[in-house]
């Protein structure tokens, strides 16, 4: 009866092992997902970030970039910790998911309050930049930014393709265009001396309704990674308690 108790708990912990172990690759490959979004925010969307006078959205991409990096070294750990039966470094690890766990909690809480001030932000300052700033010296960035955005999204204006009237640019001597070429359907050199909705884009809520949405839809691409990676961390903390009182005293 011994023997088969003994056999029991051997096979209940080498069974604990490699739940673990699957849940650290899937913690690995979450990691990697988060790590991705991050790169792909901060390279894809890097442009939109000169429209913005805060750096919250680039501090958010650098933010998901971190954690992502974070969340693949915590799976190495918790891998090495499995196969190794370390329980002093099943502590380590335990201590590192109850850490991202928290800090997830707290990235939720700033998510919410950064997508209040950027949406604050865009409907003060998104005008002004365009009107202000468009094909200005030295607004390289800002022109392409807002070239990019109004073909990307096809819109034109802040508001609407009559905010265009009070541009500084389109106000310069010589210049007949009543909006710029970006905002045209079909671009092409010129092509903004017409405003007819043939021609140009006439979205309702204009660019500023459009980046909102864009800047919602990314948060909802974090929260959904956020929460999947919040259920893969309390079913890992789970795991790794039940492990660490199933194996033997680590020596080290």
């Amino acid at each position: 009866m011994e023997a088969q108790g003994g056999n029991s708990l051997s096979c209940g912990t080498i069974c604990l092992k490699y739940l673990l172990f699957l849940f650290n690759i899937l913690f690995w490959l979450a990691g990697g997902t988060v790590l991705a979004v991050g790169v792909w925010t901060m390279v894809g969307k890097s442009d939109y970030i000169s429209l913005l006078n805060a750096s919250s959205y680039s501090v958010s991409a650098c933010l998901l970039i971190a954690a992502g990096v974070i969340v693949i070294v915590t799976g190495i750990i918790g891998c090495c910790a499995t196969l190794k039966e370390m329980k002093s470094l099943l502590v380590v690890y335990l201590v590192l998911l109850l850490c991202i766990f928290l800090l997830e909690i707290i990235a939720g809480v700033l998510a919410y309050i950064t997508y209040q001030e950027l949406d604050k932000e865009l409907r003060q300052n998104l005008k002004v930049t365009m009107q202000q700033k468009y094909q200005q010296p030295g607004e390289e960035s800002i022109t392409q930014a807002v070239d990019k955005l109004q073909q990307e999204f096809q819109c034109c204006g802040s508001h609407n393709s009559s905010d265009w009237s009070n541009s500084v640019w389109i106000q310069s001597a010589g210049n007949e265009r009543l909006v710029p070429d970006s905002c045209c359907k079909s671009p092409s050199d010129l092509c903004g001396l017409r405003d007819h909705p043939s021609n140009i884009y006439k979205v309702e809520g204009g660019c500023i309704m459009q980046l909102e949405e864009f800047i919602l839809s990314q948060l909802y691409i974090i929260g959904a990674v956020g929460i999947g990676i919040a259920f893969l961390q309390l079913v890992g903390m789970m795991f790794t308690c039940c492990l660490y009182q199933n194996l033997k005293e680590d020596p080290y």
